[in-house]
């Protein structure tokens, strides 16, 4: 049984604008520096991981334009569920590779899960009437 809460509409908003922002930043920066972001994958514990999908560099850039593409339509608010899941995608094998196995540093690996925890929201919650208000 579903139950209906109620949720200011500008606090989605803006919990949508600022989860949009990391990837804006990120996926500018896998396109402008390919060979930096190369060598961070190359120095992962779980470089496998990325190894597995292809050419790091291919993987770079395409995710940045994933990210800089679905990470634009997350802001504005369009089609928000499809963003959310491509971003979703793109960020648990980045999760995977670079964070996890990275024991001295667990701040990067529970902000990106938290990052997660928001886009799931936006799955799992229709937030597509906003618009319209």
């Amino acid at each position: 049984m579903a139950t209906t809460i109620r949720v200011s509409r500008r606090s989605i908003q803006l919990l949508r604008i600022l989860i949009s922002g990391i990837f804006l930043v990120a996926g500018f920066n896998h396109l402008v520096h390919v060979e930096e972001t190369a060598k961070r994958i190359e120095q992962a514990s779980f470089k496998g991981i990325a190894y597995f999908f292809g050419d790091p560099q291919v993987l770079i850039v395409l995710s940045g334009i994933v990210m800089l593409t679905a990470g634009f339509l997350f802001l504005i608010g369009y089609k928000t569920k499809w963003a959310a899941l491509l971003l979703m995608a793109v960020l648990l094998p980045i999760t995977l590779t670079i964070q996890v196995g990275q024991i001295n540093t667990l701040g990067p690996l529970f902000k990106n899960i938290a990052i997660f925890g928001g886009l799931l929201f936006f799955v799992w919650n229709d937030t597509s009437n906003l618009l319209k208000k």
